[in-house]
């Protein structure tokens, strides 16, 4: 499958994030990265928007989605997109997970 777009995403600190934007079922290499799992939808001004269901990190994608333990959660709210901002590093995965979740408070984080 083919990226679908890029999203920036904004943490609480003001900092921003791009990240690759794929169908909900794309299969990924293992890599390690921040995503996003995501509703996107068409906004009134033609473009798209993206409501934010869980912010997660992973040091492999390719087995992030098996029996994720949010899938429930993920469906529940009509998620349709993984985002995905590739980084090796485990410290700094964590502190922009972090950012992300105290700026847009996901409702399948809690």
């Amino acid at each position: 499958m083919a990226k679908i777009s890029t999203v920036t995403l904004k943490g609480k600190s003001g900092q921003t994030y791009d990240f690759d934007v794929w169908a909900i079922n794309q299969a990924f290499k293992a890599v390690a990265a921040v995503y996003a799992v995501t509703r996107r939808y068409q906004s009134a001004n033609s473009g798209y928007s993206h409501d934010v269901i869980y912010i997660g990190q992973t040091e492999d994608l390719s087995t992030r989605f098996d029996d994720h333990h949010k899938a429930d959660c993920f469906t529940k709210h009509k998620a349709n997109c993984i985002c995905t901002h590739l980084d090796d590093d485990e410290d700094s995965r964590l502190a922009k997970e972090q950012d992300l979740i105290e700026n847009y408070n996901p409702p399948c984080n809690g």
